[in-house]
């Protein structure tokens, strides 16, 4: 076919099968509603999405879990049940974070094991895994477990920019995961700070690296830059993309479906997409938006500062409803500042969970006193000492020293971290039992019984359909859902919530 200009790739990759993984129910509501899109607003659509074209549908992953369980009082492997129902043809995929799983707790490898194994029998056909220091050691046991149990296994590299992360750190990273048998390698950018420019020699590596396994991109808008950057990685050798539908698509978001569909078909690419039944969901979920007073995407312009602070979109507002609370608002921008610092300091960390939360604490800590590193949250010590894993970068000194002399946590650690917790089954089974199925028994590890009250556990938890509103109300008088990120400080209660 004539190429018009711009289609300078369309002969050397025509008719190549772009695979598109649908974002709208799970990264799209928790970028733009605060994962507060109830089981009622998408069930009954999810026969419909079924029928669209999808390669797979994104449900679950840690913020979706746990703001299910403390706010929502649904509960998430129900979820996952009731959705595998209604979409026998798409698989559904569940992501996690390597040993923390849906929370912040490092967790034991029994747990990680029959987590997995309890996601497949819950319905889900594709796990996604990716550690938030890009430690390869904290995701191997659930690699293995995912493919023993016959799971589709794509594991992720989390990108963001610093000096260390270089394109060769990179392509090691994404090495070491393929070697370890999975069905796609992912980039993993949530703070959307990929560029045109960045991809062009970041995709050639991965894709090297990646071999014959598939290559996945996901990224966000918060830049204005994510819908090309996505695109131009498809141009560079990405396989599978991942998208929304609006209006749970751009701004927080990720790139909306219809543009990188149609820009990628203009290039000369298959998409497999029904562009009628697309129009039918954009519409279904334009009116749960305006029957649920949410928000709706909208285009970003390019913020030049995003690519210093780094922080995801979903702690922005979190922390700004913090600062206000603390009578510190408009210290809103100091803060970011001082992040930019900290995570420099601290060899920079990746700013997803919860190392996004641990950064913008320890900045908050050090405007509030005056003094950077005065006071040093136990979470932070940990992470120095390596009980979390691996750090890319290089802890500055004066922090190593601090933690040594104040902490009381002065042993780093070398080893995979997940081998130094002891299994918890059988002791949760003797303190907390017995339980009636494998998820009241994981919702007991992940989660305190206070903390569980609103789902009104009754023999299970996972059937509650008998609950009433009079039940959910006396229980909520007895235990509040207590808030995801909680680190207590001398000088405040600081709670932040942030992206996958």
């Amino acid at each position: 076919m004539a190429l018009r200009p711009g289609h300078e790739l369309a002969e050397s990759c025509a008719m190549k099968r772009i695979k598109f993984i649908d974002t709208t129910v799970r990264d799209g509501q928790q970028s733009l509603w605060a994962t507060r899109m109830r089981n009622h607003m998408f069930l009954p659509y999810l026969p419909e999405m079924d029928r669209i074209g999808f390669d797979w549908i994104d449900l679950v992953g840690g913020a979706v879990f746990d703001v299910c369980v403390r706010y929502l009082c649904e509960n998430p492997w129900e979820r996952m049940r009731l959705a595998a129902e209604r979409c026998p043809r798409t698989p559904l995929n569940v992501w996690t974070r390597g040993q923390s799983l849906f929370t912040f707790e490092f967790f034991p490898d029994d747990i990680v094991d029959l987590t997995i194994r309890h996601c497949a029998a819950s319905g889900i056909k594709r796990y996604t895994c990716y550690d938030a220091l890009n430690d390869i050691r904290n995701i191997e046991l659930s690699i293995r477990t995912a493919k023993d149990v016959g799971l589709f296994i794509s594991g992720q590299v989390v990108y963001t920019v610093s000096p260390v992360h270089t394109d060769t750190y990179y392509s090691r990273k994404a090495r070491e995961i393929v070697a370890l048998g999975v069905d796609s390698i992912g980039l993993k950018d949530p703070s959307g700070l990929l560029t045109p420019e960045r991809v062009t020699t970041l995709l050639p590596a991965l894709r090297e690296a990646a071999g014959n396994v598939p290559l996945e991109v996901h990224t966000h808008c918060r830049s204005g830059l994510g819908e090309l950057s996505l695109v131009d990685s498809v141009k560079l050798g990405a396989d599978i993309v991942h998208t929304g539908v609006r209006p749970l698509a751009s701004s927080d978001a990720l790139p909306e479906v219809g543009f990188v569909a149609g820009r990628l078909r203009e290039l000369g690419y298959q998409v497999d997409l029904d562009d009628a039944g697309l129009a039918r969901m954009e519409a279904y979920f334009n009116r749960v938006a305006q029957d649920n007073d949410m928000p709706v995407g909208v285009p970003r312009r390019y913020d030049p500062f995003l690519y210093e602070h780094q922080v995801p979109g979903g702690m922005i507002s979190n922390l700004r409803s913090q600062l206000r609370d603390l009578q510190m608002e408009h210290r809103l921008g100091e803060v970011l500042e001082e992040a930019v610092h900290v995570r420099e300091d601290l060899g920079y960390p990746i700013l997803v969970s919860p190392f996004a939360q641990f950064v913008i604490t320890q900045a908050v800590i050090n405007v509030v006193q005056g003094e950077r590193y005065a006071t040093i949250p136990d979470e932070i010590a940990r992470y120095v000492m390596g009980y979390y894993g691996e750090i890319a970068g290089e802890v500055a000194p004066k922090i190593l020293d601090r933690v040594a002399s104040t902490s009381g946590i002065n042993n780093p650690v070398h080893e995979r971290p997940g081998a130094l917790v002891p299994p918890r089954i059988e002791k949760l089974k003797a303190e907390r039992g017995p339980f009636k199925s494998n998820g009241d028994l994981l919702l007991a590890a992940y989660y305190s019984s206070s903390q569980l009250a609103p789902l009104v556990v009754r023999g299970s938890s996972e059937l509650h359909e008998d609950r009433t509103p009079e039940d959910l109300k006396s229980v909520l008088k007895e235990a509040r859902p207590s808030a995801r990120g909680r680190i207590t400080v001398k000088r405040a209660d600081l709670v932040f919530e942030g992206a996958v």
